[in-house]
């Protein structure tokens, strides 16, 4: 066998050899069960269409659900406290890898939400419950989208001056990342409707941000904050 031909044979033989780990690689991925995202939150997360447009980005190898509750809240001494809803048996019940929390407008409505104190507790006892699930879910928590109505009982000074500084005080003692979208949108009035509820340009830009937050540039989930690393 001269040369060329052995360079032939062992050029055949590395193309072979590159299509079967190739094709391996590929079967272990296309069977690999998709990446559960649950979308928790309130009327903005309900309603505006962000985890619809989430879903789209991240694609076929992610399931997001929506699991949004109109005019919930983190505080349980409210009208509506999200854990008192069933919507929070259905994320638990999803089982989910991934955990985007949006919550505290409502909590900035007196109306809504009478009493300010408690708030950081009840956080944090609603993200030890999806904690608890097993595995271990990386949980993002999203600074709340501004508010720009004057015209309702809807405050974005309680929401700057009180709750965004407990998400981050919770968020550091819990070592979990946020997602900030009130700084996304602070100079995006027009991306609301009525001044608290994002308009589908609106929607996009939070669900732009939350893509950036839980993935990397390839489209796997960003483990990086986590010490223990993605799961699955």
């Amino acid at each position: 066998m001269n040369n060329e031909t052995k360079l032939f044979s062992t050029g055949v033989m590395i193309f072979i050899l590159l299509v079967g780990i190739a094709d391996y690689f590929y079967v272990e991925y296309a069977s690999a069960e998709p990446i559960r995202v649950a979308c928790v939150g309130d009327s903005i997360t309900e309603g505006s269409g962000y985890p619809f447009q989430l879903n789209l980005m991240l694609g076929s190898n992610y399931i997001v659900g929506n699991f949004g509750v109109s005019g919930s809240t983190v505080s349980l001494d409210s009208t509506k406290p999200y854990m008192n809803e069933s919507k929070f048996e259905e994320v638990l019940d999803f089982n989910p890898d991934i955990i985007v929390i949006m919550l505290g407008t409502n909590d900035a409505n007196p109306e809504i939400t009478p009493n300010e104190t408690g708030f950081d507790t009840d956080y944090s006892q609603l993200v030890s419950a999806f904690q608890q699930l097993d595995g271990r879910q990386l949980i993002w928590i999203v600074k709340s989208p501004p508010i720009f109505t004057y015209n309702s009982s809807y405050n974005n000074t309680i929401l700057v001056t009180t709750f965004l500084p407990e998400i981050d005080n919770l968020a550091e003692q819990l070592n979990l990342p946020t997602v900030d979208i009130y700084d996304a949108l602070s100079s995006q009035s027009e991306y609301f409707a009525d001044g608290v509820h994002p308009t589908s340009d609106g929607a996009a830009v939070i669900a732009a941000n939350v893509y950036d937050a839980i993935t990397l540039p390839d489209g796997s989930p960003d483990a990086s904050v986590f010490a223990d690393g993605y799961s699955g």
